[in-house]
């Protein structure tokens, strides 16, 4: 079962001493209206639950299209933005890379072909596809011996240099390496579903008769399995990879079916394993050992599968919150840009285009919003929300966002549990963002009244008890926002309030699905 990291606890115990002085003081109307008065007021009354008492509260609320500030508060102070990160790093990517934008996965040979034999290498080059499955290297394989190859005398080359070797982010929690949100980054990589969970497994425990069977998906035997699971009455089982290494220990005891998503060690020999193993299966048979190294120049095509287009995937990437997609995204545009696929490439293709757009940027440690050092203001995200709407982009990127109460996941993604039969249904499109200790909603809510608003709320430095409900409450006010009159959102605050997930994005908490 999916445990809470414990240095994210502990960097939330500390925040919170650090920040324990008292709220800050009630936000006042920006505008005189009976409506907008109203609604600050009821703002108030739900920030003023005793969970923020010594937490940091910043939102800010704006008519969409002429930048009206209808509340705020404390929507310039610096907060820990979780997911909301994502907001910048897919606005960016859509602006950088363009919607029409396709990773490509090439497979090469250097030397000399004769008849069904290469005189040479035969290389796998990556270009950061998130979307490559078993079946996908399955199908490059069919092109290699389709094209008459039956041996291959040299080496498989693994050929990963798109990007640079760094893997992890500088600011993650070592106690997460082996979760699969926090995977490693690389060029080459392999999902094990249609989540397009780059760089992971799916590792499945089940009894069978007095004993534990063990699978995995794909199936393949990169993994070392130890298995010191007994089946027992009920489930609890830990499926935990150990640490800088493929071998995977599953321990306690297993009545029914329960599968984990496990982080490989390395994603380019994980890749390059199934591509092997593909190649056998087709009758294609490499003398050399797998190597990492990159494609010399000359080298011949031989087969070549090119991803979906950005505009599809930011379906997945922004729904489901895929960590792993923001990464590969931000090293992608760093390559486009400046020829390096690094994160500090990336990041400054992220922030410069907050920049040319007027966009406030304080820190932006990764592309996901997994580090602790991530910086954001409630204002910035708002002011985000508000300039991108102009961009040709804006429509295929707007529909990625969640929508609240949507129960489809790959409608309603991360809100899709929240919200459901109150005014904010099928209205709220937003951005979820949640670690120890910090959570966040921003994004876009249609009022009663018809206007557009986007609004950025941020809740940090909490010890106990999910706020999800505040944010919840406070979007499905804003649906029901009208300039001319208060209303009654008593019912509307319960519905809020019955279906909370917790203190990590509801995606992350596989198998089990918010």
């Amino acid at each position: 079962m999916r445990r809470t990291s414990a240095s994210l606890v502990v960097g939330a115990l500390v925040a919170a001493l650090a920040w324990s002085s008292g709220p800050s003081s009630p936000a006042i109307a920006l505008d005189p209206s009976p409506g907008v008065a109203d609604l600050a007021q009821d703002l108030n009354q739900i920030l003023a639950d005793p969970r923020l008492t010594i937490a940091r509260a910043g939102v800010v609320v704006r008519n969409a299209e002429s930048g009206e500030e209808l509340y705020a508060t404390d929507a310039g102070k610096l907060m820990l933005p979780a997911s909301n990160t994502k907001l910048f790093t897919s606005a960016a990517a859509a602006e950088t890379l363009g919607l029409d934008y396709r990773f490509a996965t090439t497979v090469l040979h250097t030397g000399r072909k004769a008849g069904s034999v290469v005189r040479g290498d035969l290389v796998l080059r990556g270009t950061g596809d998130p979307t490559m499955l078993a079946g996908d290297y399955d199908a490059l394989a069919a092109e290699v011996a389709k094209a008459g190859v039956k041996v291959v005398t040299g080496k498989l080359v693994a050929d990963d240099t798109w990007f640079d070797s760094v893997r992890l982010g500088q600011d993650w929690a070592w106690d997460d390496e082996t979760a699969y949100y926090a995977a490693p980054i690389s060029a080459l990589t392999a999902s094990p579903d249609r989540d397009y969970d780059a760089g992971s497994m799916i590792v499945s425990v089940a009894a069978d008769g007095g004993k534990v069977k063990v699978s995995t998906t794909p199936e393949s035997d990169y993994l070392e399995i130890v298995n010191k699971a007994t089946v027992g009455a009920s489930n609890d089982v830990l499926i935990e990879r150990r640490h800088g290494t493929r071998t995977v220990v599953i321990s306690g005891t297993v009545a029914s079916t329960y599968s984990e998503w496990v982080a490989v060690d390395d994603p380019t020999a994980y890749a390059a394993s199934l591509f092997r193993e593909a190649l056998a299966a087709h009758g294609v048979k490499v003398l050399g050992r797998t190597v990492s190294g990159a494609a010399p120049e000359g080298a011949s095509q031989l087969a070549a599968r090119e991803s979906m287009p950005l505009s599809e995937l930011l379906v997945p990437f922004m729904k489901l919150s895929n960590n792993i997609h923001a990464e590969i995204l931000t090293k992608a545009m760093g390559r486009k840009v400046a020829g390096q696929g690094t994160w500090a490439a990336g990041l400054k293709a992220s922030t410069d285009f907050a920049k040319a757009n007027g966009v406030e940027v304080l820190n932006m440690r990764d592309g996901s919003g997994l580090s602790r050092r991530d910086g954001f203001t409630p204002a910035s995200i708002a002011q985000l929300l508000t300039v991108v709407r102009g961009k040709p982009w804006f429509t295929t990127w707007y529909d990625s966002l969640p929508i609240a109460g949507n129960p489809d996941r790959f409608v309603g993604g991360t809100l899709r549990s929240r919200m459901r039969d109150t005014a904010a249904a099928d209205n709220v499109r937003a951005k979820t963002g949640s670690l120890t200790g910090v959570t966040a909603l921003s994004g876009y809510v249609t009022s009663a009244d018809g206007e557009p608003l986007v609004f950025s709320i941020m809740l940090n430095q909490y010890l106990s008890g999910s706020p999800k409900d505040i944010e919840d409450k406070i979007a499905i006010r804003l649906a029901q926002f009208t300039r001319a009159a208060a209303v009654d959102d008593t019912v509307n605050r319960k519905r809020a309030s019955a279906e909370q997930p917790g203190d990590l994005e509801c995606s992350w908490l596989k198998p089990v699905q918010c």
